[in-house]
């Protein structure tokens, strides 16, 4: 009779794990690696890549997860190749070729093209996206052959910028705001250009503040001890670092740390700051509630 496989113990770790993650494998799938490597107690990513997709995926471990929501918001960066002339059922190389045309496109045309893309357009989010019609994503749907009518949405392109365009092969680097499917921008730059197009390969370069020359691979993590693993890991307050810093005497921040709004002059409700204690440490994150108190919105557990 074999012995019951022992579960690894998980520890309580805190901070952001900027991680490249690889092609072939899910965020999720992803995510799980990199918890079981730090055995923590408790992870979660901020914002998904396809499996075809690879590049910079930010993890927060532990108390990092309180302030995730402030990077799925962020501007994102990626490196994408778009093959022109064929189209597929999904946008991307995981589909069926659904059409095939002859490519005779130029330099100049793809130039001509890009400015319509630029700035704020509206998008039709794909079947093949996670979004979600009376409970189920619209992937489930698309794999049973239902097509859902989606509403367009507003999306912000800041920068298209040709780095190659190589035969049938168009890379762009794609400088966007958050909500855009750079597969559906694939397609209809190819349909722009009269030959059709679908996302062959994507890499995310940026994501807010934190770029893929930070991140670290699984393969690299495996190869580190815990000490080692942990000394990659980014204080949770890097996550906020865009909001405005206030530094709380003693008694402001036992206020806070309780629960209780304090007043600052000069607040505009609506306001978010990061705070921090004497000794430099991060708190949290506050909001200027309705009666211009500074209020606790997200803490640090004590």
């Amino acid at each position: 009779m074999t012995e019951p496989r022992r579960r690894t113990p998980r520890r309580k770790v805190d901070g952001v794990l900027l991680l490249d993650k690889p092609t072939g494998l899910t965020s999720n799938g992803a995510l799980q690696r990199a918890k079981r490597l730090f055995e923590a107690e408790k992870a979660g990513h901020t914002g998904t890549l396809d499996p075809f997709a690879s590049g910079l995926l930010p993890i927060c471990l532990g108390e990092a997860t309180k302030f995730s929501r402030f990077l799925l918001d962020a501007d994102k960066a990626y490196r994408a190749e778009i093959r022109l002339g064929v189209r597929t059922t999904t946008a991307d190389p995981e589909g069926e070729v659904i059409e095939t045309r002859p490519v005779t496109v130029t330099l100049a045309q793809v130039q001509a093209v890009l400015p319509r893309f630029l700035g704020e357009i509206m998008q039709v989010p794909p079947m093949h996206s996670a979004l979600k019609r009376d409970g189920r994503p619209l992937y489930e749907l698309a794999r049973q052959g239902i097509e859902v009518e989606r509403q367009p949405r507003a999306v912000r392109v800041h920068e298209l910028t040709v780095e190659a365009l190589a035969g049938e092969v168009l890379t762009l680097v794609v400088h966007c705001g958050k909500g855009l499917y750079v597969r559906t921008l694939a397609e209809d730059i190819g349909a722009a250009l009269g030959c059709g197009a679908y996302l062959q390969a994507l890499r995310r370069l940026k994501v807010g503040p934190f770029s893929l020359d930070q991140a670290v691979g699984l393969a690299e993590l495996e190869t580190l001890d815990l000490a080692g693993r942990d000394a990659r890991l980014l204080p949770e307050s890097i996550l906020v670092a865009d909001l405005a810093r206030i530094e709380l005497d003693l008694d402001a921040a036992w206020q806070i740390c309780h629960g209780q709004p304090i007043w600052r002059p000069g607040l505009v409700v609506g306001q978010r700051f990061a705070l921090f204690d004497p000794a430099a440490r991060f708190l949290g994150v506050a909001e200027v509630n309705v009666d211009g108190k500074l209020a606790p919105r997200r803490l640090l557990a004590a």
